[in-house]
């Protein structure tokens, strides 16, 4: 007996080396942890179940036959994130470069079966050469298996995507599905072709950083949702996120218990907007203002700054936040705006997380290159995301409101459950100035009278009584109220039930 366990043991201490403690030593001098001390990380201590320790590859093409690693270049299992269930898997470089095989694949399919069925999330740390070029179009089959759970998996239970090195060719598109992209600075990058095969095809020269870099993913292409600066940061802020999260759609994100009034007054809200419309202010100021404790959680914080997403608590419940930033292109929407917030509205309306909207819009970006980019369809996928959005819908405009941009940031028509308006809220068609250019054209060759029709235009719609007479503002609220405010309407919210007409799927403009 005594030499069973001493093999199993034995065996396990091999699993455990990968490719070998020389490989591990090279993983670490590029300042990487290996793939099992990630998953240490990411999970409670001792938590971490591991299946499939010994699965080997089957491949016995190109004296593959006399290489074989147990698990086969990444670790599957599951373990608990601060006491709650996760599923994950973790690619291991230092095993065939944690190149894809048909085994390796199947390894990833089993968990993410067992997640969903079990109701858990799904957290793959990738650090990955690719498809596993011995094993040729098996190790492609094997992508497609995973990308298929992927979307199986989608809306059913939430899934986070960690880029820890390379992630190239095909493996994009695994998490290219997943809810969140995180990535490490100067350490991963993710592209479909790399800079070789650009040069060759296009001649252009580019370095891997440029090319798919997380710089080049956070702030230009919005693939990736954040990056940090090493893996333990990375982990550590992924775990940060997994709290705010669901196990599943069929359950609600956890509430934590909270030190902050719910009735919490802030004075310093009613000079946050300037008296001159024109001017900036930053509304990260009253997301924090508004949120538990002041913690806001923010995503893809580097693209489209002129809107702003990511998840606050209110009395202790998880809320997703949208809202404009007057100090980025004066808080217009543009096409990746849109973009950017069309996704998130969609992720916390698939996982029934509340949506606070605050508004700040003087209108869509004009311009060819906006229009010629496709900004009317852009556009329609946040209309179309808030209007079929059944979770709780809160709206505060503090300032500008106007035209469709209105219409399209959670307004009354697109099903809001509470609208409410800060006193400085100016909803109209348009600003004063254009639709007097357009009321009095005859006029336009007399200043004294355009001013004093701006003057009256504003005074008659540079507030939000208008919209509140007709029922499409439920409340005037005083700046300094708003956390009072929105928790009590959030509240109101919770027993809500909401259900849209039985299809197979919508057909959102793309």
């Amino acid at each position: 007996m005594k030499d069973i366990l001493h093999q199993l043991e034995t065996r396990r201490n091999e699993a455990r080396l990968g490719g070998g403690a020389h490989r591990i030593e090279a993983q670490h001098k590029k300042g990487k942890l290996t793939a099992r001390e990630r998953i240490e990380v990411l999970v409670d201590e001792g938590s971490f179940e591991e299946f499939d320790m010994f699965k080997a590859h089957r491949c016995a093409e190109f004296g593959m036959e006399q290489v074989r690693y147990p698990g086969d270049g990444v670790v599957t299992g599951w373990g608990t994130i601060n006491g709650r269930m996760v599923y994950v898997f973790s690619q291991d470089f230092t095993v065939f470069g944690g190149s894809l095989s048909e085994t390796h694949a199947e390894k990833i399919c089993k968990i993410m079966d067992m997640a969903i069925k079990n109701g858990a999330p799904v957290i793959g740390l990738n650090d990955s050469g690719g498809a596993r070029i011995q094993e040729g179009v098996a190790s492609l089959a094997g992508y497609a298996d995973v990308f298929q759970k992927n979307i199986m998996a989608s809306g059913v239970v939430p899934q986070i995507s960690v880029i820890m090195g390379p992630c190239a060719g095909g493996a994009v598109y695994s998490p290219a599905m997943t809810d969140f992209i995180y990535m490490v600075k100067d350490s991963s990058y993710m592209f479909v072709t790399g800079p070789d095969v650009v040069k060759t095809v296009t001649n252009e020269i580019v370095t891997a950083e440029e090319l798919g870099g997380a710089k080049t993913h956070t702030s230009k292409s919005s693939v990736a949702d954040g990056a940090y600066d090493n893996d333990m940061e990375t982990l550590a802020e992924v775990r940060r996120l997994f709290d705010f999260l669901p196990l599943n759609n069929r359950e609600k994100a956890p509430v934590r218990p909270f030190y902050d009034s719910q009735d919490r007054l802030e004075k310093s809200l009613d000079s946050l907007v300037p008296e001159n419309p024109n001017l900036p202010y930053d509304m990260k100021e009253l997301v924090r203002k508004v949120a538990d404790e002041g913690d806001f959680f923010e995503t893809q914080a580097d693209f489209a700054g002129n809107i702003l997403t990511g998840f606050i608590r209110i009395e202790g419940a998880t809320v997703g936040v949208v809202a404009n930033q007057p100090l980025v292109l004066a808080g217009c929407l543009d096409i990746d705006a849109s973009r950017k917030a069309a996704r998130f509205v969609r992720f916390c309306d698939a996982f029934e997380i509340p949506i606070l909207t605050l508004v700040d819009v003087p209108g869509f970006l004009p311009g060819t290159s906006q229009e010629y980019g496709g900004v009317i369809k852009h556009g329609a996928k946040l209309l179309f995301a808030y209007g079929e959005a059944t979770v709780p819908k809160v709206t505060v405009i503090t300032r500008k409101a106007y035209g469709g941009a209105y219409d399209v940031m959670a307004s009354k028509h697109l099903r809001g459950d509470f609208n409410y308006a800060w006193p400085t809220a100016q909803i109209a068609v348009m600003g004063a100035k254009g639709a007097v250019e357009i009321l009095y054209r005859s006029e336009l060759g007399d200043a004294d009278k355009i001013a004093q029709r701006t003057a009256d235009y504003e005074g008659r719609f540079a507030n939000p009584f208008v919209a509140a007479e007709k029922g499409f503002i439920d409340d005037v609220i005083m700046p300094h109220s708003t956390r009072a405010r929105v928790a009590r309407a959030f509240a109101a919210l919770r027993n809500k039930k909401l259900s849209n007409p039985w299809k197979k799927h919508d057909n959102i403009p793309l």
